[in-house]
């Protein structure tokens, strides 16, 4: 087991008390913030699709996820978070496993859809888009939220050594830069990729403040320039059905 993976279950093992905490999720701003990005995650599945969700921490996707009435195998390296997720969604269609997200033993073409919420910045890039890219059917597809490197308070946190230690970041994590990791997904293969600038909502925001920040965010978001500086980013590219795919 490389030392990533070790830093990576130190770190499950501390969201596994402080998740809310950290991240905000629990505030008026963290909840509406956490609505848009299910809903944008969700949106692409269909009813019936095999979906792998990678990282799964515990499980706050998933418990969107299963409305759709698709089969889950929702995938995560902690087994203290896999136990709160096992806990808050005993369900049919979902099943939990401890797995490594790039080194697994799931099937090949198997899958219609990879989704995970703010995991991708935790893993090695590179082999968790061949393993994608591995267990996914053709003309399948993934989609992922990540945190946006050129975001002024992102960038400080995952770059100033004590600030990402105070911020309860694991030592390996990053965020991406949108051009970047559109260069990294044409690499792996993947076409029809899009990635989109979303999120200015600050978890912090006062609750009687939200719906119009929510109104000033949505501005942000369809300015140049401006939206390159998002809280997050949206991302979602396909395999091709066909070899010949690739040149499109």
């Amino acid at each position: 087991m490389d030392q990533r993976i070790r830093n990576e279950m130190v770190h499950g093992k501390k969201l596994a008390a402080t998740a809310d905490r950290i991240w905000y999720w629990q505030t008026p701003a963290g909840k509406e913030r956490w609505r848009r990005r299910a809903s944008m995650l969700a949106f692409g599945i269909g009813n019936n699709a095999l979906v792998l969700e990678v990282g799964c921490g515990e499980s706050s996707l998933a418990s969107e996820l299963k409305e759709k009435q698709a089969e889950i195998i929702a995938i995560d390296i902690s087994l203290e978070l896999l136990k709160i997720a096992k806990e808050n969604n005993a369900c049919d269609n979902i099943n939990f496993v401890c797995s490594n997200a790039y080194k697994s033993a799931l099937n090949s073409a198997t899958f219609d859809v990879v989704v995970g919420n703010s995991v991708l910045h935790h893993l090695n890039l590179d082999a968790a888009l061949e393993e994608f890219y591995r267990v996914l059917k053709p003309d399948g597809a993934i989609f992922f939220a990540e945190p946006n490197m050129l975001n002024p308070q992102i960038a400080v946190e995952k770059n100033v050594p004590f600030i990402k230690k105070m911020a309860h970041s694991s030592p390996d994590e990053t965020a991406f830069i949108r051009w970047k990791l559109l260069d990294k997904l044409k690499q792996h293969g993947f076409k029809s990729i899009k990635i989109k600038n979303f999120d200015f909502l600050h978890p912090s925001i006062p609750k009687i403040l939200v719906p119009f920040m929510k109104k000033v965010g949505y501005c942000l978001e369809s300015i140049p320039l401006i939206r390159e500086i998002s809280g997050s980013l949206y991302i979602e590219a396909r395999k091709p059905i066909t070899g010949s795919d690739l040149e499109m």
